[in-house]
């Protein structure tokens, strides 16, 4: 027996959720289809002491925008979940847990949707299941010596989950580089493979660089202002929201004891081979802090604000670090291995070819070429803020305007039942 519902939205997270708080404004009957078995899944398998890098007042779900008392502050991990566990409750939002989707197929006047719960068939499709799908781990990881425990970040819960011993932590970007402070400042000997991440001054000039990031239109850039396409998956900048935030600097974990490394070529056995790019890449996030603080400074004198100009510490100490380009972890009293290296995705499973060449969907805003198939959540389809809680609502509420002009008639008389 097929379910048939009017639209389906894929994945509960927040592009999922936003885009249910418009069809139940407009009684549309609509459902959505969750794999995990409860809300907030993506959150939860954050480590212990995650916090958001983003300032709580770019948390704004629509019919949801923080009203704390700490706008200035960093949401924590059980924050987050609460968070969204409350907006579900708070509009009945209809979704389903522990039903993944296997195949989405175009039948010309509609989609059958076949899952590990049944089939379904829908007149539109939400694709709303983001970027961060799947744990990203080279494949060389598994030339690694067995008894070295390795980890995604997504897996690590704090230095206590970890045996004992040095962490070799693979990354810097916003994962990598939080993972390793945490550690290192926990008593740990950290060894950190550097990546081409940037810097951003946690505040500037008085203010949270978010505060002009947003101000300066960071997240209003449409994807064609991207230098070149492949931007859309550039690494986050080195930044935390922890004990209230403040700025992260590889210089300065290079002078408190960090290892700095290249990044990662091989792995064979016990031998780690790295690249020679390490100064490289130190150099490039010094050099982002200037561009983005140059653009603060040149924003202000443009607006006429009467605002103290400030001069950021010159940290050098990342660059008095030796060019390690083989690391013995046996030798270097190595345990573990933390894999910040992201995440990837995969749509294959939607049998359409709506996708370019990396995967990510052929879209007009999150509208693609096939009627009643769309895309929310997901960086850069609109704008900057496509995929952040500050911006994922506005993409929703376009593309729920979309559904509501392609079928206008079609809407909810009554509650929509679960159907399990």
């Amino acid at each position: 027996m097929i379910n048939r519902i009017d639209t389906i939205i894929i994945g509960g997270g927040q592009a999922g959720l936003s885009t249910s708080y418009y069809l139940k404004k407009q009684c549309r009957e609509h459902i959505i289809l969750e794999k995990a078995d409860q809300a907030a899944q993506v959150w939860r398998e954050r480590w212990d002491s995650f916090t958001f890098i983003t300032p709580n007042w770019m948390v704004r779900l629509p019919g949801a925008t923080y009203n704390g008392d700490d706008p200035n502050g960093f949401m924590g991990k059980d924050d987050v979940v609460q968070y969204f566990e409350k907006y579900i409750k708070n509009y009945r939002l209809p979704i389903q847990y522990g039903i993944g989707v296997r195949s989405v197929e175009f039948l010309g006047d509609g989609y059958l949707l076949r899952t590990t719960k049944g089939d379904f068939s829908a007149s539109n499709v939400v694709i709303a299941t983001g970027l961060h799908q799947k744990p990203k781990i080279p494949s060389f990881s598994k030339n690694l010596s067995a008894d070295i425990n390795q980890l995604h970040s997504n897996q690590y819960e704090n230095p206590g989950s970890l045996p004992p011993g040095a962490v070799l932590v693979v990354g810097s970007a916003q994962s990598g580089s939080q993972i390793a402070e945490e550690l290192y400042q926990g008593g740990r000997k950290v060894y950190l493979s550097v990546s081409t991440a940037g810097r951003v001054p946690r505040r500037y000039r008085g203010k949270d660089s978010y505060f002009w990031m947003e101000k300066m239109g960071y997240f209003d850039r449409p994807v064609e202002d991207l230098s070149s396409p492949t931007d859309k998956y550039a690494p986050s900048a080195h930044c935390t929201g922890k004990d209230g935030g403040h700025t992260i600097n590889l210089h300065q974990f290079a002078k408190d004891g960090v290892v700095l490394l290249g990044h990662v070529k091989n792995i064979k056995e016990d031998q780690i081979f790295l690249a020679s790019d390490l100064k490289e890449n130190l150099a490039d996030a010094d050099q982002f802090e200037q561009k983005f603080i140059k653009e603060v400074d040149d924003y202000i004198e443009s607006e006429g604000l009467d605002i103290p100009t400030e001069k950021l510490p010159k940290l050098t100490a990342g660059f008095e670090s030796s060019e390690i380009l083989e690391l013995n972890v046996r030798k270097e009293g190595i345990t573990s291995v933390i894999w910040a290296t992201g995440f990837s995705f995969d749509f294959s499973w939607i049998n359409l070819p709506v996708f370019d060449e990396d995967g990510y969907p052929k879209q007009d805003c999150g509208v693609s070429d096939y009627p009643g198939l769309y895309f929310v959540g997901m960086t850069f389809l609109c704008t900057g803020s496509s995929g952040l809680l500050a911006g994922v609502g506005r993409d929703a509420k376009h593309i729920a305007r979309k559904i509501q002009v392609r079928s206008p008639k079609k809407s909810m008389i009554q509650e929509h039942r679960a159907i399990l």
